[in-house]
This record gives structure tokens, sequence and C-alpha cells, in this order.
């Protein structure tokens, strides 16, 4: 073989090993930018409120969210209502403020199918006054500031109840009033409020039916400043606080990951160092609260 055959055989030869080589390569570079996809982290965005949303500040910035493959977006939405609709409307994926009793009314009235996939915590209802500083001293006809909801009045008078100052119908629920009122030994009268004014009318009436994330913003602590405080038991399961997101999406493993952080070491101590324990950690299944 002439050298001119064995150099047209060399240059054919480089060109198919630099073809191979290029073959390679755009396979490596595919499989990268695959895995790059498939490892991106799921974007939530989540709807709260108060204390809550603090929360949920402090887990989207955590190590567990991270490693968890989520980025949460946290959006501060006033009100309970709006939190709701704001979710019905697909403004957020999931929203984390209420009661399961809040959830079953708010479907009642508006006829949403809000589905709840995770409970978090119990935030006890207290029984305040800045007029007595025990349950006995209560005088006949006192006047108690009720919520002007129908959940956290009905709540409310649950909790009366369990104090022994009224007795309730047997088949009281949680869309219950007064108007169910058995037995009123003291005479309490009942005036309704915006119950995020709880603290500050204090001082206009004798009792007032406060819940725990509106008094921690009233600078109170229901496990110290309270006359008597819901406990965590069959009779206030009701009253748990639950994570809510469209119905169907209450299977999506990413929507599921959040209980999961919720509950995790790192969020609980953060949540029991801010709230002084006020925020009781209920882990169970939703089929508890459904019996």
């Amino acid at each position: 073989m002439n050298n001119k055959w064995k150099s047209l055989l060399a240059a054919a030869t480089l060109l198919t090993v630099l073809a191979g080589c290029g073959s390679t390569a755009d396979s490596a570079t595919g499989s990268s930018t695959e895995e790059a996809a498939s490892s991106e982290s799921k974007t939530i965005t989540i709807g709260s409120q108060s204390s809550d949303a603090q929360i949920w500040e402090f887990i989207a910035d955590s190590e567990a969210a991270e490693k968890a493959g989520l980025t949460l977006e946290v959006k501060d939405i006033d009100g309970g209502p709006q939190l709701n609709t704001a979710t019905v409307d697909e403004e957020v994926d999931v929203n984390a403020f209420q009661s399961w009793a809040y959830l079953q009314s708010f479907n009642e009235q508006t006829g949403a199918e809000l589905t709840a996939f995770a409970t978090t915590y119990l935030e006890p209802m207290g029984v305040y006054s800045d007029k007595y500083t025990a349950l006995e001293e209560i005088p006949d006809g006192a006047i108690v500031a009720i919520a002007d909801n129908p959940s956290n009045a009905s709540r409310g008078l649950l909790l009366l109840q369990a104090a022994g100052l009224l007795t309730l119908t047997d088949d009281f629920d949680a869309l219950g009033t007064t108007a169910d009122i058995v037995e009123n030994p003291k005479n309490l009268e009942f005036v309704e409020i915006d119950d995020t004014t709880g603290p500050r009318v204090l001082t206009d009436v004798d009792l007032a039916l406060i819940s725990n994330s509106v008094a921690l913003e009233g600078g109170l602590n229901v496990l110290e400043d309270s006359l008597y405080y819901e406990e965590v038991s069959e009779d206030t399961k009701n009253n748990i606080n639950i994570l809510v997101t469209q119905k169907e999406n209450a299977e999506d493993p990413n929507i599921l990951k959040l209980a999961e952080l919720y509950h995790s070491k790192e969020v609980q101590d953060y949540i029991a160092k801010e709230f002084g324990g006020t925020k009781v950690a209920v882990q169970k299944e939703i089929s508890y609260l459904e019996e």
C-alpha cells in the first residue's frame, strides 16, 4: 500500500473514532440533563396566617424541606374563609390554619370539597378573664364574649360545658349554638365578637373564649393565663388542626411529604421553643377524626 492510501485510511479511522466519542458525549450530556430534571424540587404554595405562617416560613427554609426535594412558597392570607377560598380557586396548593370542625363547617356551608390529608396539632382554646382568677369566682349573669363564626362558637360552648359552667344538648355538634344550651346555672349572657379581637375585649366582658393563635398575638399563653383550657382527648378531636388541599391532590406524594416535614424533630423543636408548648403536636390518621 502506497503512502497516499495509508494516509486516507488513517484519516477515515480517526473520523470514525471522533464520531464515536461525540455520540458518547451526547449520550452522557442527555443522561445528565435527565438526572437534573428528575432531581428538580417540586414547588408547593402554602396559604397560612399568623403563627402558622411563621412556622411554615421556618419549614420552607429548613434542611428537611431541601432533603425532601420541596420548594415551599408561603402566602400569608388574612382570614379563614379567604384562605379556604384561595385553596378552592387553586391560588394555593395547601392551607395550614384550621381545625377539623372549621373545615367541615366551611365545606357544608359552601359545597366545597376541600380535603384534609394530615393532622398537625391541638392549639387549646381557653377561657380568659381580666376580672377573675378562678372559675369559682364567676358571678351570676356574667357576660361572655364568644366567636361570631359557627365552628369556634360551638367549640367555645363545649369548652364551657367541660368547665362545668353549662350543659348542652346530647346531639350538640360543630354547628351548635347558644340555642342548644339546656342548663345555664350561672345565667351566662353571650355577646358575639370577631374572634380575632378576643384579647382586646377582655376589659369589657367577664369572660372571653379565645383560640390560642389569637391569644398568642395578644401576648397570652393559654397554659399560664387562662382559667381553663382544652386538652387532647376524644372530646376535643374536632379541634385538632389539619393540613388541607384540593380533593384531587389529597394523595399526591409531594403534598403528603408536608406532614412528615411538620412532625420532623427540627420543626417540632422550633415550635416548642417559639410557642411555649401551646401547640400540642398531634400525629394521627385522618380516619381518627372521621370516626
